[in-house]
């Protein structure tokens, strides 16, 4: 496979895992529901930027930007997302999922499971 034909999949794969628009993943990053999920670098006790938070704000500068110059590290913080994406999604919890940790962290990441 080329490298830009791994471009395009990894793309299309990004595209179609974030199903939020930049604006609106902006503002729910805003929340102290987002602030308040997911795993820091060097444990909670360290404090700062969650890494699914971090994530979210790379997010709202990928589709700002368009697929026009995307670097390598671009396409590589891509495939996290999806992979993230994934690997949550399997793990979805059983009955109502609109007010919890599970649906919050997926949100910094740009996926709204309840779309």
């Amino acid at each position: 496979m080329s490298r830009a034909e791994r471009g395009r999949d990894t793309y299309r794969e990004f595209a179609e895992a974030v199903n939020m628009k930049p604006g609106e993943l902006s503002t729910w990053l805003e929340t102290d529901e987002s602030k308040q999920v997911g795993s820091h670098k060097g444990g909670r006790a360290g404090g700062g930027e969650s890494v699914g938070h971090e994530s979210g704000r790379k997010i709202v500068n990928l589709l700002r930007r368009g697929r026009a110059g995307l670097s390598e590290a671009d396409y590589q913080h891509m495939r996290k997302v999806v992979g993230y994406v994934r690997r949550h999604m399997a793990q979805r919890p059983s009955g109502n999922v609109r007010d919890t940790k599970w649906r919050w962290s997926l949100m910094n990441w740009g996926h709204d499971p309840l779309r």
